[in-house]
């Protein structure tokens, strides 16, 4: 008898620049290489049906960024307006040194605190579930 072996794969990314992905209760927004005007038009409308949900909890990865330009900061603040609108919770990972200096002199950061690791981000948000 042969055993059949079941294989999941997970859903296509919905563009090469975002994957999307649930993790611990939280909606994971994976960005990719370089976030510049034109992965930006593919990511808003992926962007916006996440942060559509009342109480939503999202977290938005850039460890896999290369490059992040002004329209990669006009998603970010995007997300943290519309999930702040709709009472839910916004954590942002970055570790990339570049990213982090463009989010300090633009003041993204002090909205935005940025997070080493999906880990921390999903550490974090647990610890404090139970004071929001």
């Amino acid at each position: 008898m042969e055993a059949i072996v079941v294989v999941q794969q997970e859903p296509a990314p919905p563009t090469r620049h975002l994957r999307i992905h649930q993790e611990r209760g939280h909606t994971v927004l994976e960005f990719h290489g370089d976030i510049d005007i034109a992965a930006a038009t593919e990511i808003l409308p992926h962007l916006d049906r996440v942060t559509a949900q009342p109480d939503v909890r999202v977290v938005i990865d850039l460890s896999p960024v290369e490059f992040l330009d002004c329209s990669g900061l006009r998603l970010l603040y995007r997300a943290r307006s519309r999930v702040l609108d709709r009472d839910g919770r916004l954590l942002l990972v970055c570790t990339h040194p570049l990213t982090l200096r463009i989010m300090r002199v633009t003041g993204l950061t002090r909205l935005l605190p940025p997070l080493p690791s999906l880990d921390a981000a999903l550490g974090q948000s647990e610890a404090t579930s139970g004071s929001l």
